[in-house]
C-alpha cells in the first residue's frame, strides 16, 4: 500500500527540515506496523526563498522524494489541485510543511480508511488557540454563513489535512474548475468522511502566509462558488425596495391633498438618494462577483504552470 504526502510549500525553507525529520519518524513506524510505503511529493508554489534548493536536495538524496515547481505563485489551491493530479498512491494526504498538521495522527487517519466505512478521514481543530479574536470570530461566523446559504456542508474547524482514498482522489481531480475552495470541494464531492479533532499547533518556523484579507477574500471565494443565495438577496433586496418606494408615494400623495402638507427639504431626500443607490451599488457587485468568476472559467487558462519537477524515466526510476 503506497501513501502520497502532498506538501505545498511557498517560503518554506525553514520548515522544510522540521518536517521531514518528523514525517520520517512517522514513515518508520506505519511501514513497521502496517508494511505501507511513503512517497512524498513537495509542490513548489513560487517560493522566493531557497525551499527549491531545499526540494532539489531532498529529491536527489531520497528516492521516494519527488517534488513539483511552478513558474510563479499560483496559490495553494492550485499547488493541492497538482499534487492530486501528479499522486500515485492507494491513499493521498494533504498536509504543511510547517507541523500544523500533525504527522503523529497518520496512523490513525490510515486505520480509519482501513476499515473499510470511510473514503475519507479529515481533521478538524477542536478550538482556536492561539488565533487573534477578531479573526476566529470572523472565522465562526464564516462556518454559519456558509452552512446556511449552501447546500454542501462544511464543518467549522475542517482544515486541509487529511488522507483520501483514490477514488475520492480522482473525483476531486475530476472538477477542474479555475476558482477553486477545496473546503466546499470536498464536501461537495460526498463520500463518507470521519473526522479527528486535535488542538491547534504553533507552526515550527517560518511566518503564515494568511494575512485577514487573504483570509477574507477566499471565504468570499468560497461562498461565490458553493451558493447563488447572494444573487437571490439581491433580487429580494430590490423587490422589497421597489414596494418601499410605492408605498412612500402613495404615503406622500395622501399626505398632501389631505392636509396640503409640502414634502419635507432636501436631506431626507438626499438620505433616501444615497440609501438607494448603496443598495444599488451592493446588488452590483454581487452581481459582478458572479460575472467575474464566470469570465474567469471561460478563459479555460491552466490552473498552474510547471517550470520545473524531478526528472524520471518510465519504469519510476530516477535519473540525474
Amino acid at each position: 500500500m503506497l501513501v502520497t504526502i502532498i506538501v505545498p510549500c511557498y517560503n518554506e525553507e525553514a520548515a522544510l527540515p522540521y518536517f521531514l525529520e518528523a514525517i520520517q519518524k512517522t514513515e518508520a513506524e506505519m511501514s513497521a506496523a502496517y508494511g505501507c510505503g511513503f512517497e512524498l511529493l513537495f509542490v513548489n508554489d513560487g517560493s522566493k526563498d531557497g525551499t527549491l534548493s531545499v526540494l532539489r536536495r531532498f529529491a536527489k538524496e531520497m528516492p521516494n522524494v519527488r517534488y513539483l515547481s511552478f513558474s510563479r505563485n499560483f496559490g495553494k489551491e492550485a499547488a493541492m489541485y497538482a499534487g492530486l493530479r501528479e499522486a500515485r498512491g492507494d491513499y493521498v494526504v494533504i498536509m504543511d510543511a510547517d507541523l500544523q498538521h500533525p504527522p503523529a495522527m497518520l496512523p490513525e487517519m490510515y486505520e480509519g480508511l482501513q476499515s473499510g466505512e470511510y473514503e475519507c478521514v479529515a481533521a478538524r481543530r477542536e478550538s482556536r488557540k492561539g488565533e487573534p479574536p477578531i479573526r476566529s470570530f470572523f472565522a465562526r461566523c464564516f462556518y454559519k454563513l456558509i452552512n446556511r446559504i449552501s447546500d454542501t456542508e462544511i464543518v467549522d474547524g475542517a482544515c486541509d489535512f487529511r488522507m483520501m482514498t483514490r477514488q475520492m482522489v480522482d473525483a476531486i481531480v475530476s472538477m477542474g474548475e479555475y476558482n477553486r475552495f477545496s473546503k466546499g470541494i470536498f464536501g461537495w464531492v460526498g463520500f463518507r468522511t470521519k473526522w479527528l479533532p486535535y488542538e491547534n499547533v504553533e507552526r515550527v518556523a517560518g511566518e503564515t502566509k494568511w494575512s485577514f484579507w487573504k483570509l477574507l477574500l477566499y471565504s468570499l471565494q468560497g461562498i461565490v462558488g458553493f451558493s447563488t443565495v447572494p444573487l437571490a438577496i439581491a433580487s429580494v433586496l430590490g423587490i422589497l425596495l421597489c414596494v418601499v418606494s410605492f408605498l412612500m408615494v402613495v404615503y406622500i400623495i395622501v399626505k398632501t391633498l389631505l392636509f396640503g402638507d409640502p414634502v419635507s427639504g432636501w436631506p431626507s431626500l438626499a438620505c433616501m438618494v444615497m440609501f438607494m443607490g448603496g443598495i444599488q451599488l451592493l446588488c452590483m457587485g454581487i452581481l459582478g462577483q458572479y460575472l467575474a468568476k464566470t469570465y474567469l472559467e471561460t478563459k479555460h487558462r491552466p490552473i498552474y504552470i510547471l517550470a520545473e519537477t524531478d526528472k524520471e524515466n518510465p519504469d519510476g526510476t530516477k535519473t540525474d
